[in-house]
């Protein structure tokens, strides 16, 4: 699947939001590494603490369904005037599982796609030292 197809993918996936609060629907697509793409949207709650992201929605079910290998991610945000990237928290979730050079596209709408990398949008993952060692 090529990037676009997936940034495409996550814009359908934003039609499912959960979003009565900030009336901002977010979608995710994340490219597995067996070739199936798992999406996730946003979730909101009355507390807004407890609302969780389309990135960390589409990777906690692509975790749940066994998938702990991923190829790349794109983002949707159909309700912004611009390209809106992860935030700090799913960057920081993501960067558990993907390397620095995986893909991530995210945009509002399909002429405003940025194409960026693990790498770029978390470039000092001081952390990434402590995980699994096989």
């Amino acid at each position: 699947m090529d990037l676009q197809a997936l940034f495409d993918t996550a814009m359908k996936a934003s039609s499912a939001s959960y979003s009565p609060y900030s009336k901002f629907r977010v979608g995710a697509a994340l490219l597995c590494a067996d070739g199936s793409v798992v999406t996730g949207t946003n979730v909101e709650n009355r507390s807004f603490g407890l609302t969780i992201c389309a990135e960390r929605s589409a990777l906690v079910s692509a975790v749940s369904q066994g998938k702990t290998q991923f190829v790349a991610i794109a983002i949707a945000c159909p309700d912004a005037a611009y390209p809106v990237s992860p935030c700090g928290a799913c960057r920081q979730v993501l960067s558990e599982f993907a390397d620095q050079d995986m893909p991530v596209v995210f945009g509002c709408r399909a002429d405003t796609v940025v194409h960026s990398t693990m790498g770029a949008l978390f470039p000092f993952d001081a952390l990434h030292e402590l995980g699994h060692k096989e």
